[in-house]
């Protein structure tokens, strides 16, 4: 009987004693400070942008080791450094495009094998081929200048059709009023995108600032906007700065490739 006494004893001290460290445990837990739970900043726009005219040198590319946003770089074919440009923009994690040559108003300045009005579909098409066999990785193709083909239904209509067959998207510079490419883009069922903004077409930090608020004004009007610049150092240095502040205050970095429709 004393026995039984005992055991029963030891065994309720037992049981108050874990009683007592879950209580302990559950009070540790519930005054534990919780972790500030985080904000979502709702998106108030996508942005791509695109730099243009890589591949005439190397200079730029160790500014964009310090730049850890998703961009599109379109690169010349058929300059010095187009291939190994592609390559290391490619490994750096930048979109590829070809920065195709078409012919512009001016008339000078022009690319070796620059598509003119004036040229043929078979030669338009072969052109096409050659380049893009020097970019590697390229996913898609925007004109470099071109103001007059751009607005040449025939020629515009061979190129958007061969780059549906490749599967490839087109982005328009936009740079002439006259451009078809939209409503062509629409006929042949390409999937395409229109520039909104020059950032640098004049090279100073201070427009080129002002000219991403209105990139930022264009996004949030719109829900997406397609700012151009160029490899350009004061270009990159400018990106490098306000990119952060975009982000930080909703906005959110796209491939362009995000924006085709």
């Amino acid at each position: 009987m004393v026995i039984n006494k005992r055991y029963k004893t030891i065994i309720l001290g037992v049981s108050i004693l874990v009683l007592l460290e879950a209580i302990a445990i559950i009070f540790l837990l519930v005054s534990r400070p919780k972790k500030p739970a985080k904000v979502s900043i709702p998106v108030k726009g996508r942005i791509a942008i695109i730099l243009d005219d890589w591949g005439y040198n190397l200079d730029n590319l160790r500014i964009l080791d310090q730049m850890r946003y998703p961009f599109t770089a379109s690169v010349l074919p058929k300059v010095a450094y187009s291939r190994t440009v592609a390559l290391e923009l490619h490994k750096r994690g930048a979109e590829v495009m070809l920065h195709l040559p078409m012919e512009p108003f001016e008339g000078i300045g022009l690319e070796k094998n620059t598509i003119m009005v004036s040229t043929g579909e078979q030669d338009i098409i072969k052109i096409i081929g050659q380049d893009l066999a020097d970019i590697h990785y390229a996913v898609g193709v925007s004109n470099h200048m071109g103001s007059r083909a751009t607005g040449d239904s025939r020629v515009m209509s061979i190129v958007l059709n061969e780059l549906k067959r490749r599967n490839l998207f087109f982005v328009d510079s936009f740079v002439s009023s006259r451009s078809v490419c939209s409503a062509l883009a629409g006929k042949l069922k390409i999937r395409f995108a229109k520039r909104d903004v020059f950032l640098d077409d004049i090279e100073d930090p201070v427009y080129i600032k002002g000219q991403v608020d209105e990139l930022k004004k264009k996004a949030r009007m719109y829900g997406y906007a397609v700012g151009i610049g160029h490899d350009r150092r004061v270009t990159l240095e400018v990106l490098k700065e306000t990119i952060p502040g975009l982000v930080k205050e909703g906005y959110k970095l796209v491939f362009v490739s995000k924006l085709v429709k």
